[in-house]
C-alpha cells in the first residue's frame, strides 16, 4: 500500500470513529500519521506493548491517541501498526517526543520488551493540519 493511499485511508477511518473530545478546535493542532513495521514475528509483542505501556505514556507527555491499526491483507498484516496521534502543534510534537523517549518508565518498557530482539526496524512518520472542511480538527 502507498503512503499516499494510507494516508487517505487511515484520515477516512479516523473521521468515522470521531468522538466528541477529538473534535475540540485547536488551532495549531497536528496530527502525525505513524507507520511501524516489524521484525518478524514481532508484530504481537508490540501491540501488547502498546496495549499496556505506551498508550498510557502517550497521554502523560501529551500525545492524543486518535486510532490504531492493523491492515487486512498479508503481507502487512503480519508485520505493520498504523496509528495517527495528535499534538497541540508541531513544536510541542518534537517535545513531546523527547520527553517520551526520556521518560524512565518508556525506558523500561522498551528495554524489557526488547530482550529478546528488536520489535521494530522502521518507523515512518507523517504530520498533517486538517483541512478547513474535515470533520476531523
Amino acid at each position: 500500500m502507498s503512503l499516499k493511499i494510507a494516508v487517505c485511508l487511515a484520515a477516512a477511518l479516523a473521521a468515522s470513529f470521531i468522538v466528541p473530545s477529538v473534535q475540540a478546535q485547536d488551532h495549531g493542532r497536528v496530527f502525525e500519521l505513524r507507520t511501524y513495521h516489524c521484525n518478524e514475528g514481532k508484530l504481537p509483542d508490540l501491540l501488547a506493548r502498546f496495549r499496556n505501556h505506551t498508550i498510557a505514556i502517550f497521554n502523560k507527555h501529551g500525545m492524543t491517541s486518535i486510532a490504531y491499526w492493523v491492515p487486512q491483507d498479508a503481507p502487512a498484516s503480519q508485520n505493520t501498526l498504523i496509528y495517527i496521534i495528535a499534538h497541540s502543534s508541531r513544536e510541542q510534537a518534537k517535545k513531546n517526543w523527547a520527553a517520551f523517549g526520556a521518560d524512565p518508565e518508556w525506558q523500561k518498557v522498551q528495554k524489557e520488551s526488547e530482550e529478546h530482539g528488536k520489535l521494530v526496524y522502521k518507523v515512518d512518520s507523517v504530520f498533517m493540519e486538517a483541512t478547513d472542511f474535515s470533520p476531523l480538527k
